[in-house]
């Protein structure tokens, strides 16, 4: 029988137990630098016997920054403050990945005020917010800045690198059918609508090395009809797979409306009300050999430990349980496996960064 704190380990990673804190925007960076704040919530995390720890995203470049607050890797100045970061991770046996993104048009911050990319002239179906259609020329140079986000992560001393495939982000526009609408190389077939991601992770891997974990954030779905598809999704892991991505990290694109999505099915398999999108990773788990991370909706300890031994899922990523209680997973080790305290209220998201309101005032 397998246990929530087994190791687990991802190329030559090894993780000393299943728990990931799945990335988090934390809106508390000093333009895009890490600060005492943002060291002190690590640091807490760490101690709360998370196994990893997955940063809110940063953005590759420095015109396009979708969220205030937030990341930045787009040059080697970030590289120190990374250091100590990783270093204050690493001081309670915890692993820490950098989350990578183009954001793209998920955003409603400085629009106007900037050139925001797009794989087609289409609005985002949540911001209303619509990108100019990239050139060969442009999507090069964000290809580069990809690649170079790695280099830089790898010598802060991140364990690892996540790219952020998910959430409608410029690269789930690229997969997805509605978004993309292209007629060249990167649009039209499945195989064309890959290219742009292939050519990031390739990237990615020619500035790091075969032994250096690079994962991938993908959405489970579209939920929506003219979207990317579950059955397209699973083609995508499984290539990815097979190019050299260590892990994948399953999610789902519900613009904001997760509660009014569960029970629905699509595709034969329904979205949660615990663990959303449990139901989409078990069967892309059964597809892979590497580790399956699910996201989404985890609220009790029996709950993951019942998905863990009924499939080849290999971790649990947690977000707001972990704002309410960054010990949470100490917690539960300790034998106290009472659900999270976190009632989803969503208030999270404050001008002043975001946290609980509710607990920790």
């Amino acid at each position: 029988m397998k246990n929530l704190f087994d190791e687990v380990k991802i190329n030559n990673l090894t993780i000393k137990n299943r728990f990931a804190r799945s990335a988090t925007w934390e809106n508390m960076t000093d333009n895009g630098k890490i600060n005492q704040k943002l060291f002190d919530l690590y640091e807490e995390l760490a101690k709360g016997e998370i196994g990893l720890i997955i940063t809110g995203y940063a953005n590759i470049v420095k015109e396009e920054q979708p969220n205030p607050g937030m990341f930045g890797i787009y040059d080697d100045s970030f590289i120190s403050g990374y250091k100590e970061l990783c270093n204050r991770v690493h001081k309670y046996n915890s692993k820490i990945i950098l989350q990578v993104a183009y954001g793209g048009t998920k955003t409603k911050y400085n629009v106007g005020e900037r050139k925001i990319y797009a794989p087609s002239n289409i609005s985002e179906l949540s911001t209303g917010t619509t990108g100019t259609p990239m050139t060969k020329e442009d999507i090069n140079y964000i290809v580069r800045a990809f690649g170079r986000s790695a280099r830089r992560a790898k010598e802060s001393g991140f364990d690892g690198i996540e790219i952020h495939g998910a959430h409608t982000y410029l690269i789930n526009q690229f997969l997805s059918p509605y978004y993309n609408q292209r007629t060249d190389e990167y649009g039209g077939s499945l195989e064309n609508r890959m290219r742009f991601l292939i050519e990031i992770y390739t990237a990615m891997r020619n500035e790091t090395d075969i032994d250096y974990p690079i994962l991938l954030k993908l959405t489970a779905s579209d939920f929506f009809n003219g979207g990317l598809t579950f059955k397209e999704t699973r083609k995508i892991a499984q290539e990815m797979e097979k190019l050299g991505i260590d892990a994948i990290e399953i999610s789902g694109n519900i613009h904001g409306k997760g509660e009014a999505l569960i029970g629905h099915e699509f595709e034969g398999y329904k979205i949660q009300k615990e663990a959303y999108f449990g139901e989409f990773s078990k069967i892309v788990a059964k597809d892979l050999k590497i580790p399956v991370i699910t996201v989404g909706g985890i609220k009790n300890y029996k709950t993951a430990d019942e998905i863990l031994n009924s499939s080849n899922i290999s971790m649990f990523g947690l977000s707001r349980p972990l704002l309410t209680e960054p010990h949470l997973i100490k917690r539960w080790k300790e034998g106290n496996i009472k659900k999270v305290k976190c009632v989803r209220c969503s208030k999270c998201r404050t001008p002043k960064g975001n946290y609980c309101v509710i607990f920790n005032r």
